[in-house]
């Protein structure tokens, strides 16, 4: 099935990549949350860090699964229709500036990353949108039949 937009196997694959990479890392930040609190430590800060961790580690779970979704795509394992369907990315929710202020610049930074890439997915998630919405079968027999049209008149 031919596409309807510029999107490229070689971009869903770097970025498929740079998710993968970012994902791992979340992982390693995050997984402090689930060990034993330190004699000592903010139950503040532990609260901040799993909320945000539980927020992080989902924004990276849909940007991933709709990364699989173009992949899919691309190797005909999906179609077009169902990815349009059910491949969408789903609204991210943003940090929250109390909580990221009790955390460490380094995740505050790995947090700054995910939402980035996030917005980045959900630009080309549009986009995709769009085209596939103006490549619709509809609006496809509507041109064909101006064109006629056009050429009778």
């Amino acid at each position: 099935m031919a596409r309807t937009t510029n999107l490229s196997r070689p971009i869903i694959e770097a970025l498929y990549t740079e998710a993968l990479v970012l994902a791992d890392e979340v992982r390693a930040v995050f997984a402090a949350g689930v060990r034993e609190p330190i004699a000592g430590e903010d139950a503040f800060v532990r609260l901040a860090l799993s909320t945000e961790g539980l927020k992080t580690t989902t924004r990276m779970m849909h940007v991933l699964a709709w990364l699989l979704n173009q992949r899919a795509l691309f190797s005909g394992e999906l179609s077009e229709m169902q990815v349009r369907r059910h491949g969408g990315l789903p609204p991210d929710r943003s940090a929250d500036p109390a909580q990221l202020a009790l955390l460490e610049p380094e995740t505050r930074e790995l947090i700054a990353d995910t939402e980035r890439l996030h917005q980045r997915i959900a630009r080309l998630d549009e986009t995709w949108r769009q085209n596939c919405e103006m490549a619709s079968p509809v609006q496809a027999f509507q041109d064909r039949l101006g064109r006629e049209l056009g050429r009778l008149g």
